[in-house]
């Protein structure tokens, strides 16, 4: 059988417009886009036209997009860059409980270096209390960083009431929405972010590329050092393949995310009541109503969710967690310490995400096989 793939927080599949947007700019529009000849203008227009598609998806202008390699790149950009060009008397971070090792990493270099860091704590559904917060924030504060949507849990954060907090110190808002754009409408003026991250990977586009908003008259120094591409904060030639890409991507999800959201959501929610009436005991984790519509992370009553995912993976794709940075070890997430999960809530934790063009027929067999694969592991062998 064909697996099925409900592994869409981890990486999604390449849309076709997105794979031939790159596949001209590989094989017949080749040209580096600082050439004045054909094929340096034609590769210079993509790189434009795909920095206005971000653009449009995220409530931006051009000039606030610049493109980096990955999610990972442009959060170490925004927090790095802001850190060096903030007063020396302002060393002061802030970042939520749950955070990506993308942010959470970089937050922690920088306390090496003298910054103060503060970690804002997350209820048991791991939504940050935007009181806790505020209790938080100094006249010190530089930076305030929460991602939009937990990749695990699926939990949405409320930026748009933080923000006016964050800047009221006079301190800039960074938001990793590496899960959220294109599964949710992410605009920046809505959420009041200074500094957002995208993923391309997450949002139908090949891996090895990514963008970062940097709203205009936010100062930041580049990580790199070297010509003057990207406003001189990315320097290097422009990867035009994947940029080219990533702006087919954005005008993909901006087309199909409004309609898919809601029939996601749908299939999502028929899942979750399939696997809770099936697997007793089993527990729902994440907020139950502010959360991505496609995700649903669950716990499982007894065993490891690392068997349950080797057992289907000819089956069903799953994550037993954070499948970017998972070891190959049965450790307890920070994000399930940080919402106060007991030991078998995290052991048996499962995460599923479905996708634009997940159908009802494969959450069906999927629920059948994840119950199959329960019973033969944790009933039948225990009888």
């Amino acid at each position: 059988m064909e697996l099925i793939y409900l592994d869409h927080n981890a990486t999604t599949p390449i849309a076709p417009a997105a794979k031939l947007a790159a596949m001209r700019f590989l094989e017949s529009d080749f040209g580096n886009p600082s050439s004045t000849h054909a094929k340096g203008r034609a590769a210079k227009a993509a790189v434009d036209e795909a920095r206005a598609a971000v653009a449009d998806l995220l409530g931006a202008t051009t000039s606030e997009i610049i493109f980096t390699a990955s999610a990972t790149e442009s959060n170490n950009l925004a927090l790095m860059g802001a850190a060096a060009m903030v007063p020396a008397e302002r060393r002061h971070l802030i970042v939520s409980a749950i955070e990506h090792p993308a942010v959470m990493e970089p937050a922690l270099a920088l306390q090496r270096q003298g910054w103060q860091l503060s970690v804002a704590p997350v209820d048991r559904h791991g939504r940050v209390d935007v009181q806790a917060l505020r209790s938080l924030l100094r006249p010190d504060t530089a930076i305030v960083s929460v991602m939009h949507a937990n990749n695990e849990l699926g939990t949405l954060q409320p930026i748009e009431a933080m923000a006016p907090l964050v800047h009221a110190v006079g301190a800039l808002l960074h938001v990793d929405a590496a899960q959220s754009v294109g599964k949710v409408p992410v605009d920046v003026n809505t959420l009041g972010a200074d500094l957002l991250t995208v993923a391309g990977h997450k949002m139908y586009v090949p891996k090895g590329i990514g963008a970062l908003y940097v709203r205009e008259g936010t100062r930041l120094a580049g990580l790199l050092y070297g010509a003057g591409q990207e406003r001189g904060l990315r320097p290097g030639t422009e990867n035009v393949p994947y940029i080219a890409a990533m702006g087919a991507g954005a005008q993909y999800v901006r087309a199909r995310m409004q309609e898919s959201a809601s029939r996601v959501a749908e299939l999502r929610d028929a899942l979750e009541q399939r696997l809770l009436d099936a697997i007793p005991g089993s527990v729902v984790n994440g907020y139950p109503q502010h959360r991505l519509p496609n995700t649903l992370h669950m716990s499982l009553p007894s065993g490891d969710a690392r068997a349950m995912v080797a057992a289907l993976s000819e089956q069903v794709a799953l994550s037993p967690g954070a499948a970017c940075h998972a070891d190959g070890h049965s450790t307890v997430s920070g994000v399930m310490r940080a919402i106060g999960a007991t030991a078998q809530q995290a052991r048996g934790a499962i995460r599923i995400s479905l996708g634009y063009d997940t159908t009802a027929a494969q959450i069906e067999q999927a629920a059948a096989l994840i119950v199959l694969a329960f019973e033969r592991l944790y009933i039948h062998a225990d009888g």
